[in-house]
């Protein structure tokens, strides 16, 4: 069908019924930025001796370098497009206020040692945690107001309509139980005013608690959404398959989270939550970025209830029998950086929590003896935290409004810190002679899906996929895009499967296997030298689904494989001429995942 003829078929489309109503823009832009940092305004990074505030952090994503209280600076490559400081509303300011001479506390024994961030951070750690229960019955709504009011201030000040755009925005830090169960969420709001205290685990630790308090705050006129992250250090807590009260999950619970929560951080500094290989046994790729810890302790978390593909899944079993689908999250990543500063390059990786890891030997890449100038173990943790990640937005411009109202919509992809621009479509309507060109992949957004939408069957008609992907001009080329599908059989069964659908080099796929076969090389030695035999600056496709059903209720997502290159351990190890730790890979494959696209069954 000619592209003129097609944008007259679908306004006609939407005439019908009175309300005139144009659908299917395409966003021109993508933008990169931080939804998840963390200031001297955390208890926590305070703690670990952070003194940088709100405005040295939206600096720093301008470009400029900021002081690591390690004494050294810490530079980004490139400036990012928006960024979010998400202090933790939990203690918000609290330790901060306590330098004010005239502050009820600043006497205190604990407060004088928090006062000196050069000294041992994990004695600070080991302190607070008996300082906590002190504080805890002496908490000051009006420090939490104060900072927040200052973190306010900030973010308006920074603001740059069409050029950089700060999110007013905090963490909501509950736990399942105490210290167990991670169920935090950033809390980012569409405009510069936001309610006078944020919501915090003092509150309530129950969630569900936060969407009813931002509900009643959208009611007031300060819309927002929350983010969950860290779903892999949950205990199995995130995604239940029933509430937080251990009551059945009901068509009213569905809409309040959808309302809330439609987006998920699917990779950070603490790991990757996209799947785990005991969950995706068959897919050679989900053994990535893996942190086993829950947050805060080293005991293992859950695996099931605690990885979103998972959640996906699940969400599509809760969609067939309540008729809708609670778990229809958007990804994106983040860093969840406690320094106001990460770099996403593995090569620069300082740690993420100031004094307590920005040495190799305190996060584990290096060995340790008692014999060393200020022996510390290090937290078994440590090692597999990732320098990672990255939110992208699609959006018609760099505002807030714009930005917010496609996190909405959930035109978002999650990368690891590469800035993989990537752009996912399906529908009935794809040709591939339109798709050659920028205009025409605009063009086809009137009659299709992007990434983070929903596409109706239609009875007797395959849907086609398009995904395009270009490579990050400053890190590694890439080696494949990947299509992962998740689906509900005809009986209810879940299944998902993993298809190559364009590999570097042009390399053929094997129709059984899905897989095309590469000669890419991983570094071999510690210098980190990669030869990129098979590899390609940009790769795409136009995609039909070989086992498509259209009686099954499925999603598809993308993921975006870089070929290898050194893990932030192996970097550590070769500048100090020893073996990279054996607990982790030598080398990890930088990546980026789409939003995925949901394929409603054929009526």
């Amino acid at each position: 069908m000619n592209q003129k003829f097609r944008k007259v078929w679908v306004l006609c489309i939407c005439l019908i019924g009175g309300a005139i109503t144009v659908q299917g823009h395409a966003p021109k832009n993508v933008y990169f930025g931080d939804l998840h940092v963390h200031t001297r305004y955390s208890f926590d990074a305070y703690i670990f001796g952070t003194r940088a505030g709100p405005d040295e952090a939206y600096r720093f994503a301008k470009g400029e370098p900021i002081d690591h209280v390690g004494g050294f600076q810490v530079k980004i490559d490139r400036p990012l497009d928006f960024y979010a400081v998400t202090d933790h509303a939990f203690f918000l300011g609290m330790l901060d206020a306590m330098e004010d001479p005239s502050h009820p506390m600043h006497k205190h024994r604990t407060a004088k040692r928090m006062r000196t961030p050069k000294s041992n951070a994990e004695r600070h750690t080991s302190a607070f945690r008996r300082y906590y229960l002190y504080l805890r019955f002496r908490n000051r709504p009006e420090d939490a107001i104060s900072a927040w009011q200052k973190i306010i201030e900030s973010a308006n000040r920074h603001y740059i309509p069409g050029e950089f755009t700060t999110f007013v925005a905090y963490e909501y830090s509950a736990s399942y139980s105490i210290n167990r169960g991670n169920l935090h969420r950033n809390v980012i709001f569409r405009g510069s005013d936001a309610p006078r205290e944020p919501y915090s685990r003092i509150h309530s630790r129950n969630p569900e608690k936060l969407w009813e308090w931002m509900d009643k705050q959208r009611e007031e006129g300060y819309d927002s959404l929350a983010i969950p992250h860290n779903s892999n250090a949950s205990d199995g807590r995130m995604f239940e398959m029933q509430t937080r009260r251990r009551r059945a999950i009901d068509e009213s619970y569905i809409a309040q989270r959808a309302r809330n929560e439609p987006l998920v951080e699917l990779t950070q500094i603490k790991g990757t939550s996209e799947t785990h290989p005991q969950l995706s046994p068959n897919d050679e790729w989900a053994n990535f970025e893996i942190h086993p810890y829950q947050v805060g302790n080293n005991r293992r978390s859950k695996i099931n209830g605690s990885y979103v593909r998972e959640a996906w899944l699940n969400g599509l079993t809760l969609q067939t029998t309540l008729g809708n689908n609670p778990y229809a999250f958007g990804a994106i990543g983040s860093s969840d950086t406690h320094n106001a500063a990460e770099t996403f390059i593995e090569s620069k990786y300082v740690g993420s929590r100031s004094h307590l890891n920005d040495a190799p030997n305190e996060r584990g890449s290096l060995p340790l003896s008692p014999q060393d100038p200020g022996f510390e173990p290090y937290s078994e943790e440590e090692i597999y935290a990732s320098s990672a990640g990255l939110a992208a937005i699609w959006a018609s411009k760099n505002t807030r409004e714009a930005l917010f109202d496609s996190l909405r919509r959930k035109e978002t992809y999650a990368t690891t810190g590469s800035r993989i621009v990537l752009r996912f479509l399906a529908g009935h309507y794809l040709n591939p002679d339109d798709l050659d060109t920028q205009a025409g992949i605009d063009d086809a957004y009137w009659l299709n899906e992007p990434m983070g939408g929903s596409l109706k069957g239609i009875a007797d008609q395959e849907p086609s996929f398009f995904v395009w992907a270009l490579k990050d001009p400053e890190r590694n080329n890439l080696e494949r895009i990947q299509i992962v599908k998740g689906w509900l059989d005809e009986s209810g069964m879940q299944h998902e499967r993993v298809f190559d659908v364009a590999c570097a080099s042009n390399a053929p796929i094997d129709p059984q296997t899905h897989r095309c076969t590469l000669d890419n090389v991983a570094p071999k030695s510690i210098d980190c030298g990669v030869d990129p035999t098979d590899s390609a600056s940009e790769l795409r496709a136009l995609w039909s689904d070989p086992s498509y059903n259209e009686n099954e209720l499925a999603f598809y997502y993308v993921r975006v494989l870089e070929t290898h290159s050194c893990r932030w351990s192996t970097w550590d190890a070769r500048r100090n001429n020893v073996p990279p730790d054996s607990r982790v890979p030598f080398t990890i494959q930088e990546r980026a995942w789409s939003s995925p696209i949901w394929v409603q069954p054929a009526p």
